[in-house]
């Protein structure tokens, strides 16, 4: 695997959970994830999203994760938890906050939750619902940015062999639960909490105040026995 792309294949679809939000209790498998991954890739392909475009992503939940997996697939940027940028393609947000963003003419907001009032904002849940379930075509390359933060930009290399990193500090593997207690406006955080437990086959939890999960990506101190600190994690890359 040598892009985030590679996460999304058809073979890698199982019944094994692969993620889990404590909050609501919501859970996915990864077929249910890795197909719905696929819908809201078309459904951003439709929004205008190519190659080297950038998606704002706002939110801690399954809808931010199945849009971060396929802004990836189709070669785009991810900014998690963005300001007001105006350079953005897309936004996808929770309903009351898709309206701060000043949005250049041509680009989407996204909205999910409560079905939104503004007929030009895409309700992911009913257009997500609609799509194909393929992936949407696209060509991407190991050195393509993925993510924008405000430490800079990250390729889909770089959150790669951090996610390997990951792995390999903390044991993880098929089965261990990862609770994502850093902020995903980390680049760390993304490859620890998200790429990591998607290539292991283990779980991704976003965590409510009860949850002791095996693993937490965290700044922070953790209930969890082991701790990845994100803010190291890709340091030295090469």
């Amino acid at each position: 695997m040598d892009t985030l792309r590679g996460l999304l294949a058809r073979e890698r679809r199982d019944d094994r959970l692969a993620l889990r939000e404590d909050g609501t209790g919501r859970e996915y498998d990864s077929h249910r994830l890795l197909t719905n991954a696929w819908k809201v890739s078309n459904l951003l392909h439709q929004c205008g999203v190519r190659a080297g475009h950038t998606v704002g992503l706002v939110g801690r939940t399954p809808e931010a994760v199945l849009a971060f997996l396929a802004t990836a697939s189709l070669g785009a940027v991810v900014r998690f938890d963005p300001s007001d940028e105006s350079d953005l393609r897309a936004v996808v947000a929770p309903t009351n906050e898709t309206g701060r963003f000043d949005l250049p003419p041509g680009s989407t907001p996204v909205a999910y939750g409560a079905e939104p009032d503004d007929p030009g904002t895409r309700y992911f849940e009913r257009d997500v619902w609609s799509q194909n379930p393929t992936l949407a075509p696209a060509a991407v390359a190991p050195d393509d940015p993925v993510l924008a933060t405000a430490d800079g930009s990250f390729t889909h290399a770089d959150l790669l062999d951090g996610a390997a990193r990951a792995v390999e500090r903390t044991d993880m593997d098929a089965g261990t639960t990862v609770a994502v207690r850093a902020p995903l406006a980390l680049a760390g955080t993304v490859a620890a909490g998200l790429v990591a437990p998607l290539m292991a086959d283990a779980i991704v939890v976003f965590p409510d105040a009860d949850t002791v999960a095996d693993v937490a990506v965290a700044t922070d101190s953790a209930p969890e026995s082991t701790v990845c600190d994100p803010t190291s994690l890709l340091d030295d890359l090469p």
